[in-house]
C-alpha cells in the first residue's frame, strides 16, 4: 500500500488530502475562498496567494487527523506545480517540498489538468458511471477537460502516455461561463449561477428560435471557441435596452415588460432565464458532440469528464444521453479543484518514477502535452 500526502493550491482553494493506490480517499480537506473572492467579481490573486499562507498548514494537518494517519505512515507528496496562479502555487510548492525534504520521502510534481482527469479514477461514492462496473477507466480514454481556464480534449492510452487532441482557441468554457454571467447579471461564479438561471427558463425556451444562439463549431478541427458566444449574449443584452425592454439582470433599471421568475439566486427576469438557458445549450452542444466524434475517431473505450465545469448537470445529462461508449464522470467535489485528484494522479506518477528533488519549481503556464512537464 502507497499512502500519498497530496497538496493543491493553484488558484482559490487551499486543499489537502490522504489517498491511498490512487484510488481510495482517505481524507479530502478544502478551505474555500470563492465567498472573498465574490465581492471583486473574480479571483484576486495576491489575496488567494494570502490566504494559502494561512490556511495550507491547518489544511495538511486536518488531512491527516481525519485520515487517521501519522506523519511516519506518508510514503510520498504530491503537489500541483501548475498551471495556475503564480502566487499560490508557489504557496503549496514550497510548503510541499519542506515536507517531502523534512520526512525524507518523494516528492511528485502533478499537472492540475492531469489532476483533474485522476479525480476519475477516485474510488468514491457519488460518481456518473454507465455502462462499466470495473474500478478506474480503461484505456483508452477520451477526457473532456473543461474548466475556468481550460478546454481540452485528450486521448489517454495508458498512464503517463497522453495527447491533447482538441483544445480552445481563445475562451474556456468555465471562462465564458463567468463572463456571460456577468453580462446578465447572474454574480460569481458563473458556472452555478448560469445553470440555476436556465433552469428557470420556460420548457420551450430551449426550442425557441428567437433564443437559439449560433454553434461555434469550427468545422475541420476538435477545437473549441467560446468568445463568439458571449460576444452573441452581449449583444442580445445590449439590444434589449436599446429597444426598450428591461436591461436584463439589473432590476433597478428594468421597465415592466418582461415576467420574472424566483429561484436560488432571487428573482430575476424570465428574459435572463432564457437567455441563461440558450447559451449553456450552446455550450454544451458544442461540448458533448465534439466529445463524441472525438471518442468515436481515436477508439475510446470510455468517456471521462474533469474539471469544474464537469459539475454541470446538463453537461452530464447530454453527454450520456448521446455518448456511444460508458461515460464516467466525478461525483460534483472532486470536480472541482481538490487535493484527492493531485493524490490519484501523484501516485500513478510516482509508480512511473516521476518525482522531482528540492528545486522543483512552479509551472504558473505548464500544458497538458507539455514534454518537459516536470
Amino acid at each position: 500500500m502507497t499512502t500519498i500526502l497530496a497538496i493543491e493550491t493553484s488558484c482559490d482553494e487551499t486543499a489537502a488530502a490522504v489517498v491511498e493506490d490512487g484510488m481510495t480517499v482517505r481524507s479530502s480537506i478544502i478551505v474555500s475562498q470563492e465567498a472573498l473572492h465574490r465581492r471583486w467579481g473574480g479571483v484576486v490573486p495576491e489575496l488567494a496567494s494570502r490566504e494559502h499562507s494561512l490556511h495550507i498548514a491547518p489544511a495538511v494537518r486536518q488531512a491527516l487527523e481525519v485520515s487517521g494517519t501519522s506523519w511516519s505512515e506518508i510514503d510520498a507528496v504530491a503537489v500541483t506545480h501548475g498551471p495556475g496562479l503564480a502566487g499560490a502555487l508557489v504557496v503549496g510548492v514550497n510548503f510541499a517540498k519542506a515536507v517531502a525534504a523534512a520526512r525524507s520521502v518523494p516528492l511528485v510534481p502533478v499537472n492540475h489538468l492531469e489532476g483533474h482527469l485522476y479525480a476519475n479514477w477516485l474510488d468514491v461514492p457519488g460518481a456518473l458511471v454507465t455502462g462499466v462496473d470495473h474500478r478506474g477507466p480503461e484505456f483508452p480514454v477520451l477526457c473532456l477537460v473543461v474548466s475556468g481556464g481550460h478546454t481540452e480534449l485528450v486521448v489517454v492510452r495508458g498512464h503517463g502516455d497522453l495527447s491533447v487532441v482538441g483544445r480552445t482557441r481563445d475562451d474556456a468554457a468555465g471562462e465564458a461561463f463567468d463572463k456571460v454571467a456577468r453580462i446578465l447579471g447572474l454574480g460569481y461564479p458563473g458556472g452555478p449561477a448560469i445553470q440555476a438561471a436556465a433552469m428557470l427558463a420556460p420548457s420551450e425556451a430551449a426550442a425557441d428560435a428567437a433564443d437559439a444562439l449560433t454553434r461555434p463549431w469550427m468545422r475541420g478541427t476538435l477545437d473549441f471557441s467560446f468568445s463568439g458566444l458571449k460576444t452573441a449574449m452581449l449583444r442580445q443584452v445590449e439590444g434589449d435596452a436599446s429597444n426598450g425592454g428591461r436591461p436584463v439582470g439589473n432590476p433597478s433599471r428594468m421597465a415592466g415588460v418582461a415576467k420574472s421568475v424566483v429561484g436560488q439566486f432571487g428573482e430575476i427576469p424570465e428574459r435572463t432565464a432564457r437567455l441563461a438557458r440558450a447559451f449553456q445549450e450552446a455550450v454544451v452542444d458544442v461540448l458533448v458532440s465534439k466529445t463524441c466524434d472525438a471518442a468515436e475517431r481515436f477508439g475510446a473505450r470510455e468517456v471521462v469528464i474533469a474539471g469544474g465545469v464537469a459539475a454541470n448537470l446538463r453537461l452530464r445529462e447530454a453527454l450520456v444521453a448521446r455518448s456511444n461508449v460508458p461515460v464516467r464522470v466525478p461525483p460534483l467535489v472532486y470536480c472541482t479543484d481538490n487535493a484527492a485528484m493531485i493524490g490519484a494522479a501523484g501516485y500513478f506518477r510516482l509508480q512511473l518514477g516521476h518525482v522531482a528533488g528540492t528545486s522543483l519549481d512552479i509551472r504558473p503556464g505548464l500544458r497538458l502535452d507539455d514534454p518537459n512537464g516536470m
